[in-house]
Formats: structure tokens, C-alpha cells, sequence
């Protein structure tokens, strides 16, 4: 009898404890051992991939090239920078000749570099709808066992590598410290949630083959735009190399360096997030409801000392996670939407909170103590 009371005793004691108000110190103390914590267990799950260098999802298989760069891991951790090779829709020998080749394409001069072979065959080999799972498994890998620092994970890929930064980059613009296209096909990818994330384009000038030159000097003008209405964002560089054609003869390789020169920012003020052709649940410090992602579906968001201003947004309501890096925890937070006031209080910092962003975002610079949902019409 005694036990059957102690432990709703014990469940109750857990869940207040994972509710109670935390202080802004307590809270920054958790989220380091909450990192540590997490750190531990992925280092456990992903003891099979390191051993056999392949990463596994679904029926699907990643073989991973890595070389590291640098004696010594700089104070913060590794960078870690995932190239994308070549190829489409080809026999897998030719393929994997090319993912060889990519292995040994760029040298940066600090970092784990990883070259993945595509889990596919195809022209969209890097971004079919279940390889998003696959680099977030390589980035969560990469912060476990090889000491990366979640701010400076770098993308980029060279022709079917390029189409496949086109679609990654905006698609999981929350999980770079920059990225770099080259000689890749845009097709119809927005580029608005690029908005915080520095980007280049890489292309020659003769490279005709599916019109690859015209459109990306286009998008190269359109990003331009952006940047004109948005001058705070959307960082950016663009090169149409006069005289090559689909191969720049290493000019490419300037990227490295400029990409390098970039951290990623985890909690940008300001989000403009636009859902792509593979919808994702969150991006930085918002996320959608499930039932209503679709692509086209829009959010523009800005926070302005406590009051978090929603501009835009396609869904009927949107979770807003915080944290005292977005605004002061101590302090009421205000969120409006297009000047109509939705909530106005002190929001709590819980360890429920922390827990539940940490294991849906798998990374550890997304751990946020406080959340609030709010109706938009």
C-alpha cells in the first residue's frame, strides 16, 4: 500500500519540479547540464555510424567522408562544414566517383569536413523530402562526439550539390552559419528565409546547360532586392565567373574563407520564415502547428524590446519559444499582431520548457525556457 502512494507521490513531485519558475542563473546552469546531458546520449546512439562511417534513417544510408582540419579545436568547438557532391541521375558508380572527388575539393582551414554520399541516384539526390532527418543526424553527430560548435556548421555543393544548397539552405536556414551555391539549378526555391543566413552563388558564365548562368544571375538580383529593402539581413555575395562554364576551375574556392568569416546567430530578432516544398515544424524561435503546414505558408516576425510583433503569418496560430537572449524573462513580454494586442504577462522559465525544445530541435543552442501560443485570428 505504501508503495502505491509513494509513487503518484513521486510523478507529482517530478512534474512540479519540471514546472516551477526558475530563475534567470538557475536557468543557465540547466541548459549547460541539460547540453551535457544530451551531448552524452547522442555520443551512445551514434556509436554505430561513427564506426561504420554511414548514417541510417528509414531504408536510407549516408556514407560519410571526413577529414579534420586544424591541429586543435578553437575555443568554442570545431566548425563543421558539409560539402555536397555532383552527379544526378546516373549509375552509382559514377556517383560515387563524384562524391570521391568532393571528398578532396575544398580545404578549409579549420574544421571537420564532410563529404556525404547521397542517399539517392537522382538529380535532387541531397534534398528528397527524408534526407532533411539524414543532416540533421550529421550535425547532432558532428556536435557529440567531434566537439563541433553548433554555430558554425557551413553548407555547401558543387552542380547537383549546388541544386541541393539551393533547397537546404532556405529550407534549414536555422541550422547554418552560412552556405555557398556552386554551379548548381535553382528552379523555384524562394529565397526569403535567407534572411539571417550570409549566402553566396557560384556559377560560370557559360554554364548554359538548363539555363544555369541566366537564372542564377537573376537570383543573384533578387537577393539584391532583398537586401535593399532589408538592409539589416539577407548577407549575401553573388558570382557570375566571366569565360567558365560548369567548371570554375577552383575560383569556387574563395567561399571557404568568406563562409568562415560568419557565425550563425540562433536568435535573430527578426524572421521571415516561408515554408518550403518539405515543410519543417519550427525555424530559430517560432514553430507552426501540424496540421496547418503547407508550403507558401508565411511568417514574419520582429522583436522590439519586450514585445514580439507578428507582421504576417498564414496560420491561425503560432508557438513563440523565448528566451533572456530575445528579451528580458524578468519583465512582462507583450506579442502583438499587426498593432492588435494577443497577450500581455510575465511568461515562466521551466525546465519542462527547456526539455521539450531541446528534444524537438535537436540542438543545443535551441534549449528555451519559456513558450507561449498565441491565437492570430
Amino acid at each position: 500500500m505504501t508503495r502505491l502512494i509513494l509513487l503518484p507521490l513521486l510523478l507529482f513531485s517530478l512534474v512540479a519540479t519540471a514546472q516551477k519558475s526558475l530563475s534567470r542563473t538557475e536557468t543557465e546552469a540547466l541548459a549547460l547540464r541539460l547540453a551535457d546531458e544530451w551531448k552524452a546520449e547522442r555520443r551512445t546512439h551514434y556509436e554505430t555510424a561513427m564506426a561504420t562511417g554511414c548514417i541510417t534513417y528509414d531504408t536510407l544510408r549516408m556514407r560519410l567522408f571526413a577529414n579534420v582540419f586544424g591541429r586543435k579545436a578553437p575555443e568554442g568547438g570545431r566548425s563543421l562544414w558539409i560539402s555536397l557532391h555532383g552527379g544526378g541521375t546516373a549509375p552509382a558508380a559514377v556517383n560515387d566517383q563524384q562524391w570521391q572527388n568532393q571528398g578532396r575539393l575544398y580545404a578549409p582551414r579549420e574544421g571537420v569536413y564532410v563529404a556525404p554520399r547521397a542517399a539517392y541516384d537522382d538529380w535532387d539526390m541531397h534534398c528528397k523530402p527524408l534526407t532533411d532527418t539524414l543532416y540533421r543526424q550529421l550535425i547532432e553527430m558532428a556536435v557529440a562526439c567531434f566537439d563541433v560548435n553548433p554555430d558554425r556548421v557551413y553548407l555547401l555543393g558543387y552542380s547537383a550539390g549546388g541544386d541541393g544548397v539551393w533547397r537546404l539552405a532556405p529550407r534549414l536556414a536555422d541550422r547554418w552559419a552560412a552556405a555557398s551555391m556552386m554551379a548548381g539549378h535553382p528552379g523555384s526555391v524562394s529565397q526569403l528565409n535567407l534572411r539571417n543566413l550570409p549566402y553566396m552563388i557560384w556559377c560560370g558564365a557559360l554554364d548554359a546547360a538548363y539555363d544555369r548562368n541566366t537564372l542564377n544571375a537573376r537570383r543573384i538580383l533578387e537577393l539584391d532586392s532583398l537586401r535593399t529593402a532589408d538592409p539589416d539581413g539577407y548577407v549575401h555575395e553573388g558570382h557570375i565567373i566571366e569565360g567558365k562554364g560548369h567548371w570554375m576551375d577552383r575560383m569556387d574556392t574563395a567561399a571557404i574563407a568568406w563562409m568562415a568569416k560568419h557565425t550563425r546567430n540562433p536568435y535573430p530578432h527578426r524572421i521571415v520564415w516561408r515554408q518550403e516544398e518539405v515543410t519543417q515544424p519550427s525555424f530559430y524561435w517560432l514553430s507552426a502547428p501540424a496540421d496547418e503546414r503547407q508550403e507558401g505558408k508565411t511568417v514574419r516576425v520582429e522583436i522590439s524590446g519586450q514585445t514580439v510583433n507578428i507582421s504576417q503569418c498564414d496560420y491561425s496560430r503560432l508557438t513563440i519559444w523565448l528566451n533572456d537572449s530575445l528579451l528580458d524573462l524578468d519583465r512582462k513580454v507583450e506579442v502583438r499582431f499587426n498593432g492588435k494586442r494577443l497577450f500581455r504577462g510575465r511568461l515562466k522559465r521551466t525546465e519542462a520548457n527547456m526539455r521539450e525544445s531541446l528534444s524537438q530541435r535537436g540542438d543545443t543552442r535551441y534549449i528555451f525556457p519559456a513558450k507561449l501560443t498565441v491565437s492570430v485570428r
